[in-house]
């Protein structure tokens, strides 16, 4: 296993997110998790010498945080970081930082967390963290902090430029680290080059999120793995997305949302060895992101953070993956229309009611009504 410094900590270059455990319905997202399997791969993170796991309140409806509790029980409290976030990214939690810290630390068995985030600093909660007067969500972690219950403190962003600017500006010195939503096609179609430098000139350590961009750096397509093994035959594209992750500067861990004991392994494989990118290969995967990203595709990474506040209960991930797979392969496409008519009209994108409430909870800042409605028109209510 590979590591990287954090002030005195020796961090496993590869980290355990919890978003993404193994469910027994197969609905990835649901609170039904498949604990032996997550145990399995929790059992074979720690042997081979991962140290940093990471997970969220509202991961799996909350349970995430009791089943990798579970997990790392049998474990000396010393021998793994864990990493948890104050989850912001729902405005109806302000004014609850003691309940909900308190709740997260019993839900796991620990009695302090390494690493702790404001979750999702963004443009829709930004003035909220920065009301400490009101709320108080930054006066009550900086005192647990104080108590040792919190090692590190830092945040967790798919905000813009601006956003980072305005907390580290209103918080000046209080934050450890940063982060990030870092892979090859948002190095530059999300401004991840330029968060990533700003973090180097404020000296904040980068986590990386969304390596594989909610999987869809996984699933390249024939013709774009063949350019790709040309310059590294053998090579997945699971290698290529770690493998550039490596050589950016300033990152010292690298979450990866493993949904199998399979998917786990072989990220384990990857980190045995520092295995960077030359400049022939970033310049491919450069043209190639520049290629994907012109087609206009909607930068859905699937969190769902938009379903449980829908109205009308809209599977809003898997109608936007049905939008851009219909946009990648034009007006004479059949697999959307086809998928469309096998659903109920309440489920299809024509049922939108345009109340925006799931935008309100979207990292990506994604304007779903527009996009759900200018669907419903080009395909058709089917």
């Amino acid at each position: 296993m590979l590591y990287n410094d954090f002030q005195n900590l020796k961090v496993s270059a590869f980290g355990f997110g919890a978003m993404r455990f193994p469910t027994a319905d197969g609905n990835y997202l649901s609170p039904d998790i498949d604990v032996d399997q997550a145990t399995q791969m929790v059992a074979a993170c720690m042997e081979a010498g991962v140290n940093y796991y990471d997970t969220g309140f509202d991961y799996h409806e909350g349970q995430s945080e009791r089943v990798l509790g579970a997990a790392l029980a049998s474990y000396p409290r010393e021998s793994f970081l864990l990493a948890d976030k104050w989850p912001g990214y729902d405005r109806k939690n302000f004014g609850k930082a003691a309940e909900i810290f308190e709740e997260q630390l019993e839900r796991m068995g620990v009695e302090y967390f390494d690493f702790y985030m404001l979750h999702n600093v963004c443009e829709l909660n930004i003035d909220l963290y920065l009301d400490d007067e009101s709320y108080g969500t930054m006066s009550y972690l900086l005192e647990q902090q104080d108590a040792g219950r919190i090692r590190h403190l830092g945040i967790s962003t798919h905000g813009s430029l601006e956003t980072m600017s305005r907390i580290f500006d209103g918080y000046p010195g209080a934050f450890e680290f940063c982060q990030l939503q870092v892979n090859w096609l948002d190095w530059e179609f999300q401004q991840a080059r330029e968060k990533v430098a700003l973090c180097r000139e404020l000296e904040l350590p980068v986590i990386v999120m969304e390596p594989l961009r909610g999987g869809r750096l996984a699933r390249l397509g024939e013709a774009e793995m063949e350019r790709l093994g040309k310059l590294r035959p053998g090579a997945s594209a699971v290698d290529w997305a770690f493998d550039f992750l490596k050589g950016i500067d300033g990152v010292f861990t690298v979450l990866s949302g493993v949904s199998s004991l399979e998917q786990t392994l072989d990220n384990l494989r990857i980190f045995e060895e520092d295995v960077r990118l030359g400049e022939a290969e970033l310049a491919e995967l450069t043209t190639i992101a520049d290629e994907m990203t012109a087609l206009g595709a909607v930068p859905c990474t699937a969190c769902k953070y938009c379903t449980s506040h829908c109205p009308m209960e809209l599977d809003i991930p898997g109608l936007i993956e049905l939008w851009n797979e219909h946009r990648f392969t034009g007006s004479h496409g059949f697999i959307a229309p086809m998928a469309l008519g096998g659903m109920p009209e309440e489920k299809r994108p024509g049922a939108c009611i345009a109340c925006r409430t799931c935008e309100e909870f979207c990292p990506q800042q994604i304007a779903i009504a527009d996009v759900l409605a200018e669907f419903a028109e080009n395909v058709g209510a089917w």
